[in-house]
C-alpha cells in the first residue's frame, strides 16, 4: 500500500534527490476499504499501517529509514521491492467479486 500511495502525488511528494518518497498522508477508510486514487484497497490487506513492529521489519530490510518520525519515508529499494500485493488491488470500476 505504501508503494502505491508513494505514486499518487495526491498523498506523496516527488522522489527525493536520492529516490526517496514522503508520503504526505494516508487516505481515510470508508467501511472495509482504503481509496487512493490508483485503485481500492482492502482493510485486511492495510493491516500494518499503524502497527510499530512493521515498520521495524521495513527498517531491517532498508525499505524506509531507521528513526523516521512521523509519516513514512520509503526509500529507492522499498519502492521497488515485489510485495506480492499488486494482484490484490481493486481497480475502479471492478466490483469486489473481481478481487483476487
Amino acid at each position: 500500500m505504501l508503494q502505491l500511495l508513494a505514486a499518487d502525488p495526491a498523498f506523496a511528494n516527488p522522489p527525493d534527490e536520492d529516490g526517496s518518497v514522503l508520503i504526505r498522508g494516508l487516505p481515510d477508510a470508508h467501511g472495509d476499504r482504503f481509496h487512493p486514487t490508483a485503485g481500492t484497497i482492502r482493510m485486511r490487506d492495510a493491516t500494518g499501517l499503524h502497527n510499530p513492529a512493521v515498520y521495524r521489519a521495513l527498517v531491517r530490510k532498508g525499505l524506509v529509514p531507521g528513526g523516521m518520525a512521523g509519516m513514512p519515508v520509503l526509500t529507492r529499494e522499498g519502492l521497488a521491492y515485489e510485495t506480492g500485493l499488486g494482484a490484490r488491488i481493486l481497480r475502479r470500476g471492478c466490483g469486489p467479486d473481481r478481487a483476487r
